[in-house]
C-alpha cells in the first residue's frame, strides 16, 4: 500500500510514518520545508516539498496513494481562518478525486459537529462535511480534545504572574496527547476497515483546571499556583498581548466559551472513547517541566 501523510513529520506525522514504513508500506510525506527532506528520507519515506495551498502540487503529491492522512496546518496571522481551512480541504479533495483515492483519515477536533461558535474548529466542520460528500471515498474523522501541548503556552503566565488559566476550567477538561492521536491514526491507516464516513473520538485524560494547575505546578516546583478562569474580554486581551491578531484572539476566545458552556464536549461525552495511555502526570514530568526549565 502507498500512503501520503500531510503535516510533515510533526507531532503525529512522524510516528505515523515510522509505523507505516515498519509495516512494509511506502510513504510520501508532504512538507513545506526543504530542510525536512533529509529527515523524512531517513525514516524510509519520500519527501514531497511544497505548499498545501498549491492545488497542483497536492494533486501530484497524492499520485498513486491508496490512503491519505489529512491535516490542515496552522497558519498564524492568516486573515480569514475558516476560508483558509476550506481552501486547504478543497485542495485535498481535488487531489483525492483526481487520483481516485478511496481512503482518508482526517485530523479533526472535538466540537467539529457544531459548525458555529467553536472558533478555529468551525472550519473542521466544513472539512468533514466536504469529505463526506466525495463519492467512493471512505473517511474516518478523528476528533481529539484539548491538546496537552497547548498547555506549553501557559509557561509565561506561570513565570510572570504565578497563575495559570483561561476562560474555561471550572468543569473537567478532556485532554489529549498527540502520541495517542498518532496511535489511533496509525491503527486506522493500517486497518483501512472503515466505510462511508465515520467519527472516532480520542482522549488521554480528564481534569479540572484546578487539577491541571496542581499537577503542572508540582512538576515545576510551584505547587501553589492556581487556575484562574478569566472573563472573556480579559482572555482576549491576553491573547492579543501574546501576539495573536484580532480575528484569532476572538476565535480562540469563542472556543473557550464553548468549552465553558459544555457545548464543545457534549457530543464527545455521548460517544466517550477508551482513554489513551498518556496521562497528565506523564506530560507534566517528561515534557512540561523540561520546557519550563529551558
Amino acid at each position: 500500500m502507498h500512503y501520503v501523510i500531510t503535516g510533515s513529520i510533526g507531532h503525529t506525522g512522524k510516528p505515523i510514518t515510522e509505523g507505516l514504513v515498519k509495516a512494509g508500506h511506502t510513504v510520501t510525506v508532504v512538507t513545506s520545508k526543504p530542510d525536512n527532506a533529509a529527515a523524512i528520507e531517513a525514516l524510509g519515506a519520500k519527501a514531497a516539498v511544497g505548499s498545501v495551498e498549491d492545488a497542483d502540487f497536492i494533486q501530484q503529491a497524492f499520485a498513486d496513494a491508496d490512503a491519505v492522512y489529512l491535516l490542515i496546518p496552522a497558519k498564524w496571522g492568516v486573515e480569514g481562518w475558516r476560508a483558509y481551512q476550506n481552501q486547504i480541504i478543497d485542495n485535498y479533495i481535488a487531489a483525492i478525486r483526481a487520483n481516485d483515492i478511496r481512503f482518508a483519515v482526517l485530523l479533526s477536533s472535538v466540537g467539529a459537529h457544531l459548525g458555529q461558535g467553536v472558533g478555529p474548529v468551525d472550519g473542521l466542520h466544513d472539512a468533514e462535511h466536504k469529505l463526506a460528500e466525495v463519492a467512493g471515498l471512505n473517511s474516518k474523522f478523528l476528533r481529539p480534545s484539548y491538546f496537552m501541548y497547548n498547555l506549553f503556552s501557559m509557561i509565561g503566565m506561570i513565570k510572570n504572574g504565578g497563575i495559570i488559566g483561561s476562560n474555561f476550567g471550572d468543569d473537567p477538561i478532556v485532554l489529549t496527547h498527540t502520541n495517542d492521536i498518532a496511535d489511533v491514526a496509525l491503527t486506522e491507516l493500517l486497518n483501512l476497515d472503515f466505510t462511508g464516513h465515520q467519527v472516532r473520538y480520542i482522549a488521554s485524560d480528564e481534569r479540572t483546571g484546578a487539577e491541571i494547575a496542581k499537577v503542572l505546578g508540582e512538576a515545576v516546583g510551584k505547587p501553589e499556583i492556581p487556575w484562574v478562569v478569566f472573563p472573556d474580554d480579559q482572555n482576549k486581551q491576553g491573547l492579543l498581548q501574546a501576539g495573536l491578531n484580532e480575528e484569532m484572539a476572538t476565535e480562540y476566545t469563542k472556543l473557550g466559551q464553548s468549552m465553558r458552556n459544555g457545548e464543545m464536549q457534549k457530543d464527545f461525552y455521548k460517544n466517550k472513547p477508551t482513554y489513551g495511555k498518556v496521562k497528565l502526570e506523564d506530560f507534566a514530568r517528561n515534557e512540561f517541566a523540561p520546557a519550563f526549565s529551558a
